[in-house]
């Protein structure tokens, strides 16, 4: 598609298919052997993350564009629009089936879910199947933040030197991550890790991320270190992949292994993403591997497989029979992987593209009037 960053969308791909191998080995007891192995599998929750920075870097890169290069500031409801059409129609069909399989809510429970409010209900119960989709409303809160965020950074900004500027009013992020980690363990209030606050630093890393895209374009030296970059994204998600981080388990991090974590998910999070973001050159090895055209494929219908995986595998095991933690890891993933990317394929071609056509139905941009002859119309772009 016109316009889309294939290797970035690999990396989607790569985060998509982290977080269904991290419910695979969830739901058959495989995360939770011993071993190194076992460990780094509990740690592909990075995916979450991950999808977190390339919202900010992607979303947030017209409007660092307006504030450095004086172009025109996306429309905010045009902007939320396209964010609706996105995000909203296959999650509802999802979600719907889902509901009416396995719930017993109510109306009330359907319309909190329907409407992307779940996480400010932390005492309901998730029905089998939606336990991912707890990342959506975060995400849903941080598009509805950016544009009046995007605002005061543009004011901000003004003020002197545009583009560290904006990086220093959006150094805050980061600090709001950690006082609300901070609150949320000394205070003991969980439910804050389901809030946009406790995310935001991941956000903040991909707005960063965005200005230095629009400041400096390609970057040679991120372009030299590239491999660099990548190789101490892997050793510093070993690290993460340690008790250092806190328990794989469901059990409460304590405040030092939750900043930590907090920590080390940023930073492999911008190591990874780093070397595509400032030095998108297509012919590197790195952009080959992730934007070849079946990985940027899958990173399109990424979003769909998402959504799908954890029903798949919830109906797979309740077919099967399988007890808690003792499905047969090979065929859950296998099962699982080729059901999903079906229902992905599907979804992305009969739901998800013709929403994005509707999205984008009526917002190209409002040529250039003709100068008057006889001086020359300048030439679109």
């Amino acid at each position: 598609m016109k316009g889309r960053d294939a290797a970035l969308d690999g990396l989607r791909a790569v985060a998509a298919l982290g977080v269904w191998l991290l419910h695979v080995g969830s739901n058959t007891g495989v995360m939770y052997r011993d071993g190194m192995l076992a460990w780094m599998m509990s740690r592909l929750g990075i995916a979450v993350p991950i999808f977190f920075l390339l919202s900010g870097l992607l979303l947030y890169r017209p409007w660092a564009r307006a504030v450095i290069e004086d172009t025109t500031r996306p429309r905010p409801l045009r902007y939320l629009w396209r964010r609706v059409l996105r995000v909203m129609p296959v999650y509802w069909l999802v979600t719907g089936l889902v509901l009416w399989a396995w719930s017993s809510f109510d109306w009330t429970g359907w319309l909190k879910w329907m409407l992307l409010v779940q996480n400010y209900f932390p005492a309901d119960p998730t029905p089998d199947g939606l336990y991912q989709m707890w990342t959506l409303p975060i995400e849903m809160a941080f598009y509805v933040l950016l544009p009046p965020l995007a605002w005061v950074l543009h004011r901000w900004a003004r003020g002197g030197n545009r583009p560290v500027r904006l990086l220093a009013g959006i150094a805050v992020l980061p600090v709001v991550s950690v006082a609300t980690v901070v609150v949320a363990r000394v205070h003991d209030l969980p439910q804050l890790g389901l809030m946009l606050p406790y995310h935001l630093v991941f956000f903040g890393c991909g707005m960063a991320l965005a200005v230095l895209s629009v400041w400096i374009g390609h970057s040679r030296v991120v372009d030299s270190l590239a491999p660099q970059l990548l190789v101490l994204a892997a050793l510093l998600y070993a690290l993460l992949s340690t008790g250092l981080a806190g328990p794989r388990t469901l059990d409460l991090p304590s405040l030092t292994e939750s900043l930590w974590r907090l920590s080390l998910e940023a930073a492999v999070a911008v190591l990874l993403v780093a070397p595509f973001a400032l030095a998108p050159r297509a012919d590197a090895l790195r952009s080959r591997a992730l934007g070849n055209p079946v990985t940027a494929y899958f990173g399109r219908i990424s979003y769909g497989f998402f959504l799908w995986h954890a029903p798949v595998i919830a109906l797979q095991l309740k077919l099967t029979g399988a007890q808690p933690f003792g499905g047969d890891f090979a065929s859950v993933a296998v099962v699982s992987f080729v059901v999903t990317t079906l229902l992905s394929v599907a979804s992305h071609h009969l739901l998800e593209a013709p929403a994005q056509r509707l999205s984008r139905h009526g917002s190209a941009p409002v040529r250039p009037r003709k100068a008057p002859d006889p001086v020359p119309a300048a030439p679109v772009r």
